[in-house]
């Protein structure tokens, strides 16, 4: 049988729906524990979701779910095979009404931008051959230009509720992030039929 990662946190929900629909016997709240195996004997791992590529890379797991967004910052090594559509929100970079910059004022000579997406926000600015000092964050992002931290913030924008309660405004969408379905190369190998299945059924759940 497989062994699938499901990613806790905002993701946990729509995911085990999905799986459910799909004929996987996912718990309602798994509380604190970290594995269970279902009826049908499908082992599932609950992890943090930037874990989940490296469950899947190295085999621990056959399969898994992942936002999109944790896939442009890691280079572990997974297939992915679906987007399964749920999960929606945006990268985006952002900035403080008053400085305008959304409105084409220029920005200022030494950019400073706040992130925890440095991957994604140093390709961004490298398009634009915008030289920034990239400052890493892991929590309230956007506390940091009010402050005078950062220039700008790069993050994931979902309702934008956050921004606005901060007067915030987008000034670029980077893109966008949705759910995937990712395998282990090798794991789809060995275990075709078994993913191909489960993969066909997630697809017809998207579908219905």
């Amino acid at each position: 049988m497989l062994t699938i990662a499901v990613p806790k946190g905002a993701l946990y929900d729509d995911s085990a729906a999905l799986l459910r629909s799909a004929g996987i016997d996912v718990p309602d709240d798994v509380g604190r524990k970290l594995a269970v195996v279902t009826s049908d004997g499908t082992q599932l791992l609950f992890l943090r979701p930037s874990d989940v590529p490296a469950y899947v890379e190295f085999g621990a797991a056959d399969c898994g779910i992942v936002g999109k967004d944790v896939l442009w910052e890691t280079d572990r090594m997974v297939s992915e095979l679906s987007d399964l559509g749920f999960g929606y929100c945006r990268l985006c970079v952002a900035a403080r009404r008053i400085d305008r910059y959304h409105e084409g004022a220029p920005f200022p000579t030494f950019l400073r931008v706040a992130t925890k997406f440095e991957r994604s926000a140093e390709a961004y600015f490298a398009e634009r051959d915008l030289p920034v000092e990239l400052i890493p964050l892991h929590g309230s992002v956007e506390l940091s230009p009010i402050v005078g931290l950062a220039d700008l913030i790069v993050d994931l924008v979902a309702t934008g509720n956050t921004l606005r309660e901060h007067d915030m405004v987008i000034v670029d969408e980077i893109a966008a992030s949705t759910a995937r379905f990712v395998v282990n190369p090798v794991r789809f190998r060995t275990k075709h039929d078994e993913i191909i299945a489960l993969l066909e059924r997630l697809d017809a759940a998207v579908r219905a």
